[in-house]
């Protein structure tokens, strides 16, 4: 899925980026607003840590914490109304468990077995 480039870690800053830039476009309330600003951020900022520091790979899970918290906080705050709003955190809230989850040590190591070196 990813190579040893860390390519998720990258895609984490973006869906980070995003997340917290999405009140700029979206309907929101206070509960959405701080819920999409602070985890957006969270999350990219731990993919920028992953970037410059790898090796670290607790930032995986606390990447995936992160984008589980954006993923319910839409039930958990109340602002299911608020459809952009809640379907951003809906989208990057998986999208980065996704990526997190891939990037684990174990996960890592079974995708790249799985794949053919020539």
């Amino acid at each position: 899925m990813f190579t040893d480039s860390r390519a998720q870690d990258g895609l984490a800053v973006v869906l980070g980026v995003f997340a917290a830039l999405s009140t700029l476009w979206v309907a929101t309330n206070d509960n959405a607003f701080w819920a999409l600003v602070v985890l957006g951020a969270l999350i990219a900022l731990t993919g920028l840590a992953q970037i410059y520091r790898a090796s670290m790979s607790a930032l995986d899970y606390a990447m995936a914490l992160f984008g589980a918290l954006l993923f319910v906080s839409p039930w958990v705050l109340d602002f299911t109304d608020y459809f952009g709003a809640s379907w951003t955190a809906w989208v990057v809230g998986l999208a980065t468990v996704v990526v997190a989850v891939a990037a684990l040590p174990t996960v890592s190591s079974r995708l790249h077995s799985m794949v053919p070196h020539h």
